[in-house]
């Protein structure tokens, strides 16, 4: 069992080291998503993918040590968090204070990085509404008003101006 838990808190440890890192690239895109510079925020978000992978990576371990666990001490795995092991662990104060606050340090970072991305989402949202309000004031300056013709039956006949406007011009 001891070494299982060693197995489990270095596994921890690494996570954390690694969502430190995810922390950092996340910061990063904040500036980035204002600038609105899509190339260095696709250098970014590539950069978060590879970091992400290893997340996973590791994530795969420690559920894999977590059932160990769970097996040994006779427990169902979705009983077994992470507060319920350090409590387990009182007998055991280093490994326990290991455990804690690894636990802790995790546990911010993830809150952390968790804040950021919604923070950069709304950026994004905003971008994105921006994006549309300019296309249809685009769209409405190349709307002319309607010329008032009316036929015989006092409707209008009228067209519009400057409907022929097109966006695309093909001899550039």
């Amino acid at each position: 069992m001891a070494s299982l838990m060693e197995e489990l808190i270095d596994t921890l440890e690494k996570e954390s080291v690694i969502y430190e890192k995810l922390l950092e690239l996340t910061e990063r895109k904040t500036p980035i998503i204002i600038k609105g510079d899509i190339e260095e925020l696709q250098k970014i978000t590539d950069e978060e993918q590879v970091v992400v992978d290893q997340i996973s990576h590791l994530e795969k371990k420690r559920e894999t040590v977590t059932n160990d666990i769970a097996i040994v001490i006779n427990k169902d795995v979705s009983e077994l968090k992470l507060t319920y092991l350090i409590e387990l662990m009182s007998n055991q104060p280093k490994e326990k204070r290991r455990l804690s606050e690894v636990h802790d340090r995790l546990r911010t970072v993830v809150l952390k990085v968790k804040a950021i991305n919604e923070h950069n989402q709304d950026l994004i949202t905003h971008s994105l509404e921006m994006v549309e309000f300019d296309l249809n004031m685009i769209q409405a300056m190349r709307q002319a008003p309607e010329t008032a013709n009316y036929g015989r039956g006092g409707y209008n006949s009228g067209s519009m101006l400057g409907t022929n406007v097109s966006g695309f011009d093909a001899k550039q």
